[in-house]
């Protein structure tokens, strides 16, 4: 199981073996996640920035990501091993913790979970929290060559018909209605929209895998499944959606729409149907 948990998490912490990662980022202030932590965050956990830690200096989109060797050096840095259950939270029901929880699972890394409900479940349920910084030795991963599980603009392009494509992106944004970041408006041709933020109920947990299964069904039963979004963040959290619902094997497209809608001669789509190749 991928998630974890408020109570589970809370009866653990003294596991001098167990991980915290605040992942807390909010794209129109960047700053605003490590504010927050400052102020106050779950005993134990370290500071995950997005874009210092879980992002590449190259590469397509706005978040490429980092090299697997380069992830494991900055995430062993702070602590995190092969050796430690790892917890990952963030306060967007997970929508900025499951790139961690992708990212992780990519390098071989298989006890980590993500806390369901993530920091407001937490504050909600008046579980503890402090602002003091834990510190934590330097440990090691082992990290593949190559991220499994990746795809490029070029892959999706001349696979377009052939694929499952899954938007986690806002509905609006899909439609073409509005585009606050990125060059185009719109969604690439034959994407079916599935907002990461209809994963979860009114608590901001998720659905439960019946309904989940419902959101997605029919996709990856004789083709790939290919999620984007933004920039490859929340494409992660349809992933573990997925997983949830028992759709294993769905692939990442890195760069996702900012990506696809930079370069002008790739085909676009607008409105509510997914539209053809």
């Amino acid at each position: 199981m991928a998630l974890i948990t408020v109570d589970d998490v809370a009866a653990r912490l003294d596991d001098p073996d167990l991980r915290i990662c605040d992942v807390r980022w909010y794209l129109a202030d960047p700053d605003r996640g490590r504010r927050e932590y400052d102020a106050s965050h779950l005993p134990g956990a370290i500071f995950v920035d997005l874009e210092q830690d879980l992002t590449g200096s190259e590469g397509p989109g706005r978040h490429p990501l980092p090299s697997p060797g380069e992830f494991a050096r900055r995430i062993g840095a702070l602590g995190v091993g092969r050796e430690n259950t790892v917890v990952v939270y963030d306060s967007a029901g997970g929508g900025v913790a499951a790139r961690l929880w992708w990212m992780l699972r990519g390098v071989g890394h298989s006890s980590v979970f993500v806390l369901d409900g993530g920091f407001d479940a937490w504050q909600a349920a008046g579980l503890p929290l402090t602002s003091k910084v834990p510190r934590f030795p330097s440990a090691h991963l082992e990290a593949p060559p190559a991220w499994p599980g990746v795809v490029d603009r070029s892959f999706v392009r001349t696979r377009l018909g052939t694929i499952d494509l899954v938007d986690a992106r806002a509905a609006e944004r899909y439609r073409g209605d509005a585009e606050p970041v990125d060059r185009l408006a719109g969604h690439i041709p034959t994407a079916l929209n599935r907002p990461y933020t209809d994963n979860l109920d009114d608590s901001g947990r998720f659905l439960p895998p019946d309904r989940l299964a419902v959101r997605y069904a029919g996709l990856g039963r004789d083709r790939p499944v290919v999620a984007y979004c933004g920039s490859g963040v929340t494409a992660c959290h349809a992933i573990l959606a997925m997983q949830l619902a028992g759709i294993r094997g769905a692939l990442l497209y890195e760069g996702s729409w900012s990506d696809w809608s930079a370069t002008p001669e790739t085909p676009v789509a607008t409105g509510t149907e997914p539209g053809t190749p």
